[in-house]
Formats: C-alpha cells, sequence, structure tokens
C-alpha cells in the first residue's frame, strides 16, 4: 500500500453500512401531513353539518349536487368519477336523492346500461340555498383568495402525486 492514499474500509461508508444509517425520525401525529388532512377533513365536513341542515342534505349528498349543478345530466359513472368513488357506491346516495324529489335517473339513450341524472325542478331550486352555504363556510374559514388559491394548488398537487 502506498503512504499517500489511505486505506479504504467499507464498513466505515455510510452508504454501505445498513447499521450507520438512522431510522427516520418517527413524527408526532399533529405534525404528519396525513393527520393534518384528515383532522381538516373532519373539521371540514363538521363545519358544513349545520350549514347543510336546511338543505336537507349531507355532505356527500351536497358534492353530488355540486356537480350535477355544474352538469345537469351527467352518468352516474362520471359523476362518481367526479367525486372520486365506484358507481355502486355512489346508488344508496343517488337513490336518496330521488326520493326526496332532487334527481330522476334516467336510462342514456343509446346506452341502455348506462344511467344519467336530471336535476328537477325542486333540485335546480336548491342550488340559491347552496349559494348562502357556500358563502357561509368561506366566511368560517377566513382566508383570503390567494391563501385558498395556495391550497387548491397544494392538493392538487399531492393528489396527482398519490394517484400515480
Amino acid at each position: 500500500m502506498t503512504p499517500d492514499k489511505p486505506r479504504s474500509n467499507p464498513a466505515n461508508k455510510p452508504a454501505n453500512n445498513p447499521a450507520s444509517k438512522a431510522a427516520p425520525r418517527l413524527r408526532p401525529v399533529d405534525q404528519r401531513l396525513c393527520f393534518l388532512i384528515y383532522s381538516t377533513s373532519l373539521a371540514m365536513t363538521q363545519t358544513y353539518k349545520p350549514l347543510l341542515e336546511e338543505t336537507g342534505l349531507t355532505y356527500p349528498q351536497y358534492l353530488a349536487m355540486v356537480v350535477l349543478w355544474e352538469q345537469d345530466g351527467i352518468a352516474v359513472k362520471d359523476l362518481a368519477a367526479r367525486l372520486g368513488q365506484d358507481s355502486g357506491s355512489m346508488t344508496p346516495l343517488l337513490k336518496r336523492l330521488e326520493s326526496a324529489g332532487l334527481v330522476t335517473r334516467q336510462r342514456t339513450p343509446g346506452d341502455e346500461r348506462s344511467l344519467s341524472l336530471r336535476l328537477t325542478p325542486a333540485g335546480q331550486a336548491m342550488r340559491e340555498k347552496a349559494r348562502k352555504v357556500d358563502a357561509a363556510f368561506e366566511r368560517a374559514c377566513d382566508l383570503t383568495d390567494a391563501q385558498v388559491g395556495e391550497l387548491l394548488e397544494g392538493m392538487e398537487i399531492l393528489r396527482s402525486h398519490l394517484q400515480r
């Protein structure tokens, strides 16, 4: 061995020695992204609950109605996709909306296997109540438009990364 070249000891190299790698620090639950999103979702649902009482809708029903106000006549499978659900799980929710007189389910012309949803006049009229719900929720959040935009952008990025 030459004096100007130190001896190599692979056991001392951190990259080659699993024992030298420190285990990742376990974050407290309130410092975990997943918990913050989960607890925020619970808080949002609890905030919406009293706001939705006047409409008679649950939060999942409200979300379905929001999509229908955007796109009346949407196919059930497309509504489910927009809400991140499978079509089968939407059936009980849609039956409740139908029995409340807010929507009708119809076979899609040209595809008898597919159902589309139409708002009834009562379902269309409920949109005004929903505007009040949205305004009250925005007041409860107490965020600027810029803050809402940043949150939406960050959440969309996170969701797209997780769905890869």
